[in-house]
């Protein structure tokens, strides 16, 4: 790791607080920036998340995409994870926390509200930002794009009637413009852009100027992310500043799922036998959230000023911070994670 990567957790900490103080400061500025948006999907944040990814789906060749197969074990927990396990943890934990444990210091007509804000961040799995945390924890980038592909294919089937049942609800309005902008705007426009940058650069067999502009792009992304950072936290600092217990209650369950997801998905991997590369985006999109869609199901089911709405901001808002402490804990334990896996695969070649 270059020392800009090695010291990102400072730079991280250093753009909350700029971006907190910043939101305090000039809030008709980001309240303008906030406001550039179509269909709940902030645009200057869109550009943003472009600038982080497209340097990483430039690392992808599509022909390698048919030996995805190959990781059948970490798509399979994947998936377990992100629908079996991840939503349903949510309202547990919701539950207990915000409708039991720190029900005294939180609005009583809001309870309910904020559970039910929490579930819809935990029903839908993350899009873009996984190619960053996959990047940092040197995941298979073509294990990461093709199962950020199939969760947004089960999302558009599963996501309405998930979260019906766990809200009981009888019906759930689902943002369809603002899943299917989000996934044209994080997935498709920027796979295009990036496969033909690459294309342009691999013409006439020049693969040491694919690696050369790749590493020129590399701070460059890892830039987009602390801006993107400062954008966020700007844009909800008068609420940070004006509710902080209320945003730190609301953080403990949302900070308690992240890791625990994570860390099932990484130990079921590891059991399996699958490969690190495969088991570290496994265990990040496992654990991270599509906010854009969670807050505007929130806002069209409950609400702007909802404790509903509040909630997913909320996961927003730590989303940043604690993947990246999942990334970090991610790398550090590569070797004791490959001791583990090469015991498993040992011992299925026995049996």
């Amino acid at each position: 790791m270059s020392t800009f990567e090695r010291y990102l957790t400072v730079w991280v900490a250093a753009c909350i607080v700029i971006g907190i103080g910043l939101g305090h400061l000039f809030p008709g500025v980001f309240h303008a920036i906030g406001a550039t948006e179509v269909a709940r999907v902030n645009l200057p944040v869109a550009v943003l998340i472009w600038l982080m990814v497209i340097p990483m789906l430039m690392k992808i060749d599509f022909a390698a995409l048919r030996d995805v197969g190959k990781h059948w074990r970490g798509i399979g927990v994947t998936l377990f994870v992100n629908w079996a396990v991840k939503p349903f943890s949510m309202a547990v934990l919701g539950w207990l926390f915000i409708g039991w444990i720190f029900r005294p210091y939180l609005p009583a007509d809001q309870i309910n509200s904020y559970i039910a804000g929490l579930i819809l961040l935990a029903a839908a799995p993350c899009t873009a930002m996984v190619f960053v945390w996959s990047n940092l924890s040197d995941g298979e980038p073509h294990f990461t794009l093709s199962q950020v592909a199939l969760n947004d294919l089960i999302m558009v089937v599963t996501f309405a009637p998930l979260v019906g049942l766990l809200l009981g609800l009888s019906a759930v309005t689902v943002p369809w413009n603002t899943l299917l902008l989000s996934v044209a705007l994080y997935i498709v426009v920027p796979v295009l852009i990036a496969q033909g940058i690459r294309q342009r650069l691999l013409s006439g067999g020049a693969a040491k100027r694919l690696e050369s502009v790749l590493a020129r792009l590399g701070p460059l992304s890892l830039l987009a992310l602390l801006a993107t950072l400062v954008l966020l936290f700007g844009f909800q600092g008068a609420q940070i500043l004006a509710q902080p217990l209320v945003i730190a209650l609301l953080a403990v369950p949302i900070v308690i799922q992240v890791y625990f997801n994570a860390g099932l998905a990484y130990l079921l991997n590891r059991a399996s036998g699958e490969a690190h590369c495969v088991a570290g985006p496994s265990a990040l999109i496992g654990a991270s959230n599509f906010f854009e869609l969670a807050v505007a199901a929130a806002i069209s089911l409950f609400g702007f000023e909802s404790g509903a709405a509040l909630a997913t901001v909320v996961g927003v808002l730590i989303e940043v911070p604690v993947m990246l402490s999942v990334v970090s804990l991610v790398r550090r334990s590569k070797g004791w994670y490959e001791r583990g896996a090469r015991v498993q695969a040992t011992q299925a070649h026995r049996r």
